[in-house]
């Protein structure tokens, strides 16, 4: 019996059985809640007071199943830096469950490292401490940061190590995601030729998703049109603050158009389009600069499954696929265009202002500027209050080229005639002053593992979560890494 009161309303464990396997999650030793997110609770409709409770801490650990959930491990395929793998499938997280918040919006509550599944393929089905930690540091990064992206309602420790190259302690996270399909469970059951599974899989999605495109004369090309369109707005954002996901396979990439699975990912400190911190990614397939293609790449497996419903002549179903998809490089220059005059304070998107910040960031990269703290001290060169731009100007080893540019830049500020202390104000409330950057994420996991101290975490998540306030200058948030904390690697959470 549970105190807790949770209004599951579960409609993805309804569709066939073969979506899903049923798995509730394996309990854990010794579960020990390590943070609440109590204003996602507020959002889910959902007590924070009943699940900081001893029930709550027992479900985020997966010792309890509350009333109403039901729980599943989902069954879905993926491409893997380019590789087939024909079965991945949930191998440490189960379903708990759906619930629709007072925004009207449904999202599901996930356990992720509960334990092995059918799915599991030979792993142990937990997740370490570290990258539970981490994925909570940036996924709650990411919303405050106002890019699409699943989020994590809790973390709790299990009190058991689980062993990768060493000993670790063992964690589980509780995300919460307005869908959990993927490009790669489209991929599952078109490699079976299951097109009955495809149909009830896109119709799912459409309902849920996608309610606009049911009206259109084609619903399954609108629906490959709005999922082009939501992710080529996503990486545009990406691009923004400098993010690199670090694992771009099709089976982590969400039909709903949000940022998920956090595993090696990571923001630049000094900006280098071709940056890679994955320690797997030895090619460079997932490079920052590369996104925007994989990205694409992606939508045309995602396109390739739904061949059969969008017409029953395949080639003409391939020239409506093609056509869509062909969009996508537009769309994203056009979501990119916006997300930088934006981050340049301007109201308007010229025809050549994705060339000017385009042209900032090439002096950024020639004089290893970085990223985060060059745009967040622009504002301050054209601040009434300050007027300064030495701030800015030291982020550049050839200030010249700066200089240069810099001048092209205010005479497209005076072409908008707007107020310079309002363009900087404006500037502030989109290029963030706090980022979780690689060093502080590293340095609050090393506590919580090392020394079971998580006030380097909490601290840090609490900064991140306003990222746009200003601080002060040198603040330990602010400031990048000194040569020997600089981040080279980040490591895949399994």
């Amino acid at each position: 019996m549970t105190e807790l009161s949770i209004p599951f309303d579960n409609t993805y464990a309804r569709l066939p059985e073969r979506f899903f396997i049923r798995q509730k999650p394996k309990p854990v030793d010794h579960p020990k809640l390590i943070r609440l997110n109590e204003h996602l609770c507020l959002t889910l409709g959902i007590s924070p007071v009943s699940l900081s409770s001893s029930y709550g801490e027992k479900m985020f650990a997966g010792n309890l199943v509350p009333l109403g959930a039901d729980p599943i491990a989902l069954a879905y395929a993926g491409h893997q830096f380019g590789g087939w793998a024909p079965q991945l499938g949930d191998g440490r997280a189960v379903l708990m469950g759906e619930i629709v918040g007072i925004d009207g919006i449904r999202r599901d509550i996930q356990l992720k490292g509960s334990g092995q599944t059918p799915f599991s393929r030979g792993g142990d089905g937990r997740a370490a401490l570290g990258p539970v930690l981490r994925e909570y540091l940036v996924s709650e990064a990411m919303h405050a940061l106002e890019i699409p992206t699943t989020r994590t309602l809790a973390a709790a420790t299990t009190g058991e190590d689980v062993i990768r190259d060493r000993r670790f302690p063992g964690a589980i996270l509780t995300r919460v995601a307005e869908s959990h399909v993927r490009v790669g469970t489209f991929e599952y059951f078109s490699a079976r030729q299951d097109q009955d599974a495809i149909k009830i899989l896109a119709d799912y999605v459409i309902d849920r998703l996608y309610p606009d495109a049911r009206s259109c004369v084609n619903p399954y090309s609108a629906l490959l049109s709005a999922v082009v369109l939501r992710q080529a707005k996503l990486v545009a954002k990406w691009f923004g603050v400098g993010f690199i996901h670090g694992v771009m396979n099709t089976d982590n990439t969400s039909i709903a158009g949000e940022t998920i699975d956090y595993g090696p990912c990571a923001f630049m400190d000094i900006y280098n389009p071709q940056q890679v911190f994955s320690s797997i990614d030895h090619n460079g397939r997932y490079a920052f600069d590369n996104q925007a293609s994989i990205s694409q790449w992606n939508l045309v497996q995602f396109a390739q499954c739904l061949l059969p419903l969008i017409d029953v002549d395949i080639k003409k179903a391939i020239t409506v696929a093609e056509e869509k998809i062909d969009l996508y490089p537009n769309q994203f220059k056009a979501s990119l265009s916006a997300v930088m005059c934006s981050k340049l304070g301007l109201t308007t998107v010229g025809n050549n202002d994705l060339s000017l910040g385009m042209d900032l960031l090439e002096c950024m990269a020639d004089s290893g500027a970085d990223f985060t703290n060059t745009f967040r001290h622009l504002a301050n060169t054209i601040d009434i209050d300050q007027n300064d731009n030495s701030d800015v100007r030291e982020q550049f080893s050839n200030p010249v080229a700066f200089d240069q540019w810099y001048v092209r830049w205010l005479a497209r500020l005076d072409a908008e005639k707007c107020p310079q202390d309002a363009v900087a104000t404006i500037m502030r409330e989109v290029n963030p002053a706090v980022i979780p950057r690689n060093h502080l994420v590293e340095a609050a996991i090393r506590s919580a593992e090392d020394n079971d101290d998580f006030t380097s975490f909490n601290s840090l998540l609490d900064e991140v979560l306003q990222p746009f306030k200003s601080r002060q200058p040198g603040s330990y948030f602010v400031r990048p890494p000194s040569p020997n904390e600089v981040v080279h690697h980040t490591f895949c959470g399994t």
